[in-house]
């Protein structure tokens, strides 16, 4: 008999599972918070339940264990950048970025990506798998033990695109959102995507309360798709027209990331067109100084353009802000250090690692 993987069963799936074990149920309350909330690894540390349970529980199923393979640390400000390997053998990566108001997580969704904007290292290797629920939550558990740090906030914003795992994504917010778990509020979780237009349709109906950010990074649909290759499906009209659905639906403000690339959409032109289209929307801008990855041919704006970029911004009503750069010293920038792993081990010759089909 197959194992399960019993981080992968809701609060609800669990009370079932433990009925169908000949169990009361309200054990179920008990193993959900030793596994989400108090992070154990092996059913003998959960204590307050019998010697016999532990033992069925053993029997039918397993502790997800991630591995921190690699943990680089800023000397500058702290970041940690993890390389995680899941069951499989597949790496993925997590950082943890220290602030004044908590500790914010950005985690993975899937192991590699679909999207291939020209500016993201995550993309480079091709896309493997989707992550489960429990991989991502997974990220959260491993990185608290491995760091002993409270994680408060979560950015969906690591290797993949959150909205192409759309239904693992939702699953594995609830499960951090569940008040037995880690029990950590939808207002301090954000999900970034380059724009699935009918999963953001989708996301508005979920009433789930987290912050959505788009990856908008031009002007123009022209612009767009010289770098982003989803531009080619989902214009930015029609990305517009769901972020407005989305903003009726929820009443949350949305934060549009813009990647500035020097010489490609860093002129005062750009920045007014930008606030042309998000005119009249509960909107925020988030300007990213672009990472140089390697071998890459875009480069990073220089401060001045960023700076008036952004009072360009600002003086036409849209509230801008530059995204605070971390760990600069190691290697930050989504998908690199993965990256370097997989050239150093030469995952994809056959050894452990095989490229999605898709």
């Amino acid at each position: 008999m197959e194992k399960i993987n019993i981080n992968e069963l809701t609060f609800e799936e669990l009370e079932k599972f433990i009925e169908e074990l000949g169990e009361k149920k309200f054990h179920a309350r008990q193993i959900f918070k030793w596994i989400h909330r108090e992070k154990v690894l092996d059913f003998d540390q959960m204590t307050d339940i019998s010697k016999a349970l532990r033992e069925k529980l053993r029997e039918r199923t397993y502790i997800l264990e991630l591995k921190v393979l690699e943990c680089q640390v800023s000397k500058k400000d702290g970041t940690m950048k993890f390389l995680i390997e899941l069951p499989d053998h597949n790496a993925i990566e997590s950082v943890l970025m220290k602030y004044n108001h908590g500790n914010t997580i950005c985690v993975s969704s899937q192991v590699g990506c679909k999207m291939g904007c020209k500016f993201c290292a995550s993309t480079k290797e091709g896309f493997v798998r989707s992550l489960l629920a429990s991989e991502i939550e997974g990220q959260l558990l491993t990185v608290e033990r491995y760091s002993g740090e409270k994680i408060s906030n979560i950015v969906y914003m690591g290797i993949g695109e959150p909205l192409d795992n759309y239904d693992n994504v939702i699953k594995s917010i609830r499960q951090i959102n569940y008040p037995l778990g880690l029990n950590i509020g939808a207002r301090h979780i954000s999900l970034s995507t380059c724009g699935l237009v009918p999963n953001i349709y989708r996301l508005a109906e979920e009433n789930i309360q987290c912050t959505l950010s788009i990856s908008l990074h031009a002007t123009t649909d022209k612009k767009r798709r010289e770098t982003m290759p989803i531009a080619n499906k989902y214009t930015i009209k029609e990305i517009l027209d769901a972020c407005k659905e989305y903003i009726r639906l929820t009443g949350r403000r949305i934060s549009f990331e813009y990647a500035l690339i020097y010489g490609q959409n860093d002129s005062r032109e750009d920045a007014l067109a930008l606030a042309k289209l998000l005119r009249g929307m509960i909107a925020h801008v988030n300007l990213i100084p672009v990472n140089e990855i390697k071998n890459g041919i875009y480069k990073k704006a220089p401060e001045k353009n960023i700076e008036n970029f952004m009072n360009t911004l600002n003086s036409c009503g849209v509230v801008t802000t530059v995204r605070r750069e971390l760990g600069s010293d190691i290697d930050a920038a989504c998908g690199q250090l993965r990256k370097k792993y997989i050239d150093k081990t030469d995952q994809f010759e056959g050894k452990k690692y095989t490229k999605s089909e898709e």
